[in-house]
């Protein structure tokens, strides 16, 4: 058992298989949806949207239908096109802090054994009384990774939040570090992404196959 792997055993009962409410199924899934579509929009203007290439096929796409445009046209085309790409990069973050609102929210109204923060307190508590140290020690491991992720993406919403609104607040404007927080945290969730796909895949091949299946249908099968 790696320390990225989730198990699907229930630390308090470990001849029970864990079981996942419906708006923690709802919430996964979102998300999964949410964050890959905000990293598309980054990719696309990082890459197909981005450089002397992309002004060139479409002077050359133009000229070929007809149409001439001199580049500064192409440049302010392409412009365009970027602009429309980030603002559904913001539709995005709005879903995304929404979801987060949701998320937490959620974990109030949990039952009790399925809050996020009293599964790290047990689990820490377990281990330091020596109860299931090895099952205790990776729960509480894999669980703060996520309580860990949650607080990424509350940075990546509120840094995001500030750059949309940066040119109507002029102290914003100047706070260039925002955008560096927010850059930075795109990759360290890009790492978590990959960490977590790991995991999952090593779970499936190992001990908790099925646990993806478990997401979707609540573990309600035993």
């Amino acid at each position: 058992m790696t320390v990225i792997e989730p198990t699907r055993t229930n630390i308090e009962h470990p001849e029970q298989t864990k079981k996942y409410s419906s708006s923690l199924r709802f919430w996964h899934w979102a998300n999964a949806i949410v964050i890959t579509g905000s990293l598309l929009t980054v990719l696309a203007n990082s890459t197909i949207l981005n450089g002397w290439a992309v002004r060139g096929f479409v002077q050359d796409s133009l000229k070929k239908s007809g149409t001439a445009i001199t580049e500064e046209q192409t440049r302010s085309l392409v412009g365009g096109l970027r602009d429309r790409v980030w603002e559904y990069h913001q539709y995005f973050g709005y879903c995304l802090i929404a979801l987060l609102l949701f998320r937490l929210g959620a974990e109030f109204f949990q039952l009790t054994d399925q809050k996020l923060i009293r599964k790290i307190k047990v689990a820490r508590q377990q281990f330091k009384a020596g109860q299931n140290r090895m099952i205790a020690r990776h729960e509480f491991v894999v669980k703060s990774l996520y309580a860990t992720f949650y607080l990424l993406l509350m940075v990546m919403g509120i840094t995001g939040l500030c750059l949309v609104f940066e040119d109507d607040v002029p102290l914003l404007h100047k706070m260039h570090f925002i955008r560096e927080i927010h850059q930075f945290g795109m990759y360290l969730v890009l790492i978590f992404i990959a960490v977590h796909l790991a995991g999952v895949y090593l779970a499936e091949r190992k001990d908790s196959k099925g646990i993806v299946s478990d997401m979707i249908n609540g573990g309600e099968q035993q």
